[in-house]
């Protein structure tokens, strides 16, 4: 067994060159499965409850000096959602103002596909973890931001979900 621990401290943290912070977030997804074990189109995205009160986001948190955004996002999603998986292409930037320090921040987001959740993670005691569907996901999720991002999320699965259906088609 492997101990996880979450990076403390802003010693690390990067910032643009107007002094804002940049964070870095993924969305979990997933796609769930039918009674016979096979894989659905139906998509679960999974939600966090913030530390401090229990508002619903996606894993996200400082992008530090020692790592790619990428791989940021994928510490993000182990510390405190206890999951990992495949990063995926950036689904944007967006700059948006911190309700609880009033100071911009420059924030990017990911897709994870969920490969494995882990039963013990840096932060199980202080988070909840949720699966739940777009719709309820979108309903829930407190940041502008993230809901954006989970837009262009569905929309490009929807799209690349089309693309293959027109293939399989062809190819009948």
């Amino acid at each position: 067994m492997v101990c996880l621990v979450s990076r403390t401290g802003r010693h690390l943290q990067r910032y643009d060159d107007l002094g804002r912070r940049q964070v870095v977030g993924c969305i979990p997804y997933r796609y769930k499965r039918n009674s016979d074990g096979t894989l659905s189109t139906d998509l679960e995205v999974l939600v966090i409850s913030s530390q401090k009160c229990q508002k619903m986001m996606f894993p996200k948190g400082g992008w530090e000096l020692d790592e790619s955004k990428e791989q940021a996002a994928l510490r993000e999603s182990i510390e405190e959602a206890g999951v990992i998986g495949k990063v995926e292409c950036e689904l944007g930037k967006w700059d948006f103002m911190s309700k609880r320090y009033g100071t911009f921040y420059e924030g990017y987001m990911f897709p994870l596909l969920v490969k494995e959740e882990l039963t013990l993670w840096p932060e199980q005691n202080v988070r909840q973890r949720t699966w739940m569907s777009v719709k309820e996901a979108r309903d829930v999720c407190q940041h502008w931001w993230m809901k954006e991002a989970l837009d262009i999320l569905v929309e490009r699965l929807t799209s690349l979900q089309q693309h293959k259906e027109q293939n399989i088609s062809t190819c009948l």
